[in-house]
């Protein structure tokens, strides 16, 4: 006789599913270390494989014999055209792509954390718009144009833009909400300022011009402006680094970040203007590319995971990478005529924004 009461015999409810997981979840430390070196040889790889795309014909041979020559090797010299074109024109545009998608993807990577705003980018804070202001009020008005030229007065309008958002930001804090919304305003003042200027003043040509150069491209890459690149990059990406765990704690919101001990405020501002100074003179060498600092944190942050002294990294590889190829395929999809670069990060990014959106379960 079965003395068990009726609910005590119903069959057990099914085990809860578990939860998603990262394709990083349990992934070692020597399996991350070699991801690691293998994304650095791919962009390694990127870069020497970029220099040979283009309209002109350019051989591994020539490469090297370009690279042998500036190290005072016994190689056989170039024709004048071929070295100036490998070494002048192609080998700045190689690195600057590479300096420019880190730089946008690591502080599209910060800004997300900083907000907590899956949609923020590098031009959140309104750094784009006052660039592209200040560029357009040397070319089209002339306003210091023998001192500033296009990129000084770009990277002048992108630090007033920041120094507008600090302003507004001084008696309210430095909440994300109120950063975004702020970021938000400035951008459209800037944006309106562009336009007006453009309409007033400017003619057919010059409008043409400001546009293309406000797309972004990698053109105007030369080695005194990749220098500048390369050592404001680093120092910014190292600062950045240093503050992963506060950025981990920022991911959380304000309040776990003080419970942890960070200081919230001075942790944000610092970020904020580290971004700030990345995205300005990313801006001012090449204009506004869009989508990298949007699109790859995501897509980096679903193969390795959401830790930042892990993630900033590879998102910087990633960032680079990318932007490599976007711009060599800039270069010949329409040869000989060259595409802005930031045509190129928009068509292949709302796919794979929507292809990460759709792999984390949000779409």
């Amino acid at each position: 006789m079965d003395l068990l009461h009726p609910a005590a015999r119903r069959t057990p409810p099914p085990p809860a599913a578990a939860p998603r997981r990262s394709p990083a979840a349990g992934r070692s430390a020597p399996a991350r270390a070699g991801l690691f070196l293998a994304a650095a040889a791919a962009l390694a790889l990127s870069m020497a494989w970029a220099v040979r795309i283009g309209t002109a014909d350019v051989g591994w041979a020539d490469v090297g014999a370009v690279f042998g020559s500036r190290l005072g090797l016994a190689v056989e010299p170039l024709p004048p055209l071929v070295d100036s074109l490998v070494w002048d024109l192609r080998m700045p545009r190689v690195l600057m792509a590479a300096l420019v998608g880190a730089s946008l993807a690591v502080c599209g990577t910060v800004l997300q954390a900083v907000t907590r705003n899956a949609l923020a980018d590098p031009y959140l804070l309104g750094v784009s718009s006052g660039a592209s202001a200040g560029a357009v009020a040397v070319v089209v008005l002339g306003v210091g144009a023998g001192v500033l030229g296009v990129t000084g007065g770009a990277l002048v309008g992108a630090l007033l833009s920041f120094g507008l958002l600090l302003l507004l930001l001084r008696r309210t804090g430095l909440d994300s909400v109120r950063i975004v919304l702020t970021g938000v305003v400035v951008g459209q003042l800037f944006t309106a300022l562009t336009s007006l200027t453009l309409m007033a003043s400017a003619d057919a040509d010059t409008t043409r011009a400001v546009t293309h150069w406000l797309l972004g491209s990698m053109a105007p890459a030369r080695w005194d402006a990749v220098l500048v690149c390369a050592i404001v990059t680093p120092l910014g990406l190292a600062a950045a680094w240093l503050c992963s765990n506060a950025l981990d704690g920022l991911a959380f919101g304000a309040d776990t970040a003080a419970s942890l001990g960070i200081g919230v405020r001075r942790t944000r501002l610092l970020l904020l203007a580290v971004t700030a100074v990345l995205t300005s003179v990313a801006v001012a060498t090449v204009g506004a590319i869009g989508f990298v600092g949007l699109i790859v944190p995501h897509g980096v942050r679903f193969l390795i995971g959401p830790l930042h002294r892990v993630l900033l990294p590879y998102a910087a590889l990633a960032g680079a990478v990318f932007l490599v190829w976007t711009d060599a395929l800039a270069r010949v999809a329409f040869a000989p005529r060259e595409l802005p670069v930031g045509v190129i990060t928009a068509l292949l990014g709302v796919p794979l924004f929507l292809l990460v959106l759709r792999k984390r379960g949000e779409l």
